[in-house]
């Protein structure tokens, strides 16, 4: 039954991403990748949120499941970050790559970690 609470969540995440990626994308008049960076983010920040509250005991291992590995894992992209910054490098853009590189990790920690406290100190 765990393999049904993943594909739920999947089920939403992964048309959240797409749509959200091209509606902030088209927002844009740039090569930068704001689409693929705003959904990691997001993604970085619910599952912080999620990770704090498991820790105060508020998210069982369902919901855990369900947006965790299933919301947030179909709505991160990994494999889009590398291959956006791939192209960014080998069209010339090397400075976007890079921003997009440095920007990525340290918004996407920086999330993660606001996530988890705010969920600490609602739950404490």
């Amino acid at each position: 039954m765990n393999w049904l609470y993943v594909v739920l969540g999947a089920m939403v995440g992964a048309p959240l991403r797409y749509l959200t990626d091209r509606a902030v994308q088209s927002r844009h008049d740039s090569v930068f990748p704001w689409g693929t960076l705003t959904v990691n983010v997001t993604g970085s920040l619910v599952l912080g949120l999620l990770t704090g509250a498991a820790a105060a005991g508020a998210a069982g291992p369902d919901l855990r499941l369900l947006l965790g590995t299933g919301l947030c894992g179909a709505l991160t992209t990994y494999s889009t970050f590398s291959y956006e910054t791939l192209r960014l490098a080998e069209t010339g853009a090397g400075r976007y790559a890079a921003v997009n590189v440095v920007a990525s990790v340290a918004a996407g920690l920086g999330a993660a970690f606001a996530g988890a406290a705010l969920a600490g100190a609602a739950w404490s």
